[in-house]
């Protein structure tokens, strides 16, 4: 988490920004708190973009439609206005490792934490696809390792399934797509599948079952290339071999996954304990940052058998009714 900068705004919505996060080809990335003191992330849109009517409408969609996404295993959209001048969407935040960075910085998962890894995933996915929605960039990045399970998150380039909209330019992560996602085609769930296989693949073996390269490589070794899982746990080579086909009809769907699997031990010991260290470091700095930045609580403030919440507003938010004196009681403008 890295410190705002001047231009940053202090607040979006109800929702006061903390530290930065990071930034995508959509926009801003922020940790915030909401007024109750719950961690949020809020994503503000690139101004820009927001000049653009269909980018508005299309954000519209996929916020009606990622409001829908729950589950233990996402982190689940909790307000947004894409009707403003600069449109954001809030989700919870989750204390967590990426899985990406936890690789690099620990080495591959064991076999029995990778486990516990496929069934979250497969769950998070068939809660995303049950809404209509493909997530289009299922990548070591986007799954956080928390303390009780995994989490997918980053809706920002997910698409509806219904129409056309699942056809658009090429967007993702090389070594992490599709072969009908790199060349452009029609996308369907199934994608996710795919780049939900290389994400185990990953995870199990510390690298991407294609390499590593640039854009032009990495499609040709996607379309044309079998997969390298041979440091992948054998009881797990067949499922991460199935989910990366390179024919649609061949990959399983989250349910198939999950009966595959069966039932795993998760629990808080689901990671291994250097993993789980550096999360549970997290969480004890998301805590400090939101103890830190809570500021001067409104509360109402008793005299004489009468609560003055009034005056209170009024002084921090300055009420305009009646020239600054509205006097009614509970009154909030």
């Amino acid at each position: 988490m890295g410190p705002l900068e001047n231009s940053d705004p202090e607040r979006v919505g109800r929702y006061r920004l903390i530290g930065r996060l990071g930034a995508g080809g959509m926009g801003q990335v922020f940790f915030g708190r909401s007024a109750g003191g719950r961690a949020v992330a809020i994503k503000r849109i690139h101004p820009h973009l927001a000049t653009d009517p269909s980018f508005r409408q299309r954000f519209a969609r996929e916020v009606t439609a990622a409001r829908q996404v729950s589950g233990a295993f996402t982190a689940p959209v909790i307000d947004a206005g894409p009707d403003d001048e600069v449109p954001w969407l809030v989700t919870s935040y989750v204390p967590s490792l990426p899985l990406d960075e936890a690789v690099q910085a620990h080495g591959p998962l064991p076999e029995a934490s990778v486990r516990v890894l496929a069934a979250g995933l497969a769950e998070a996915l068939a809660e995303i696809h049950r809404v209509g929605l493909i997530h289009r960039d299922l990548k070591p990045g986007n799954v956080l390792l928390a303390e009780d399970g995994p989490r997918v998150i980053d809706f920002g380039i997910a698409r509806a399934t219904d129409g056309t909209a699942a056809t658009q330019s090429v967007i993702g992560t090389p070594g992490f797509m599709s072969p009908e996602q790199v060349q452009g085609s029609e996308l369907t769930p199934a994608s996710d599948l795919f780049a939900y296989g290389a994400v185990l693949a990953f995870a199990a073996a510390g690298t991407g079952p294609f390499g590593e390269g640039n854009m032009p490589t990495m499609v040709m070794r996607i379309i044309s290339r079998e997969p390298d899982l041979s440091a992948v746990p054998e009881s797990l080579r067949h499922l991460i071999a199935a989910c990366l086909s390179k024919d649609v009809r061949g990959r399983p769907a989250p349910g198939e996954i999950l009966d595959y699997l069966g039932d795993v031990h998760a629990g808080s010991s689901w990671l291994p304990p250097a993993v789980m260290m550096g999360v549970q470091e997290q969480v004890a700095k998301v805590n400090k940052a939101l103890a830190t930045s809570a500021g001067t609580p409104v509360r109402p403030v008793v005299t004489s058998g009468r609560s003055s919440w009034a005056r209170v507003v009024r002084r921090r938010s300055g009420c305009r009714r009646r020239g600054g004196r509205c006097g009614g009681r509970g009154c909030l403008r």
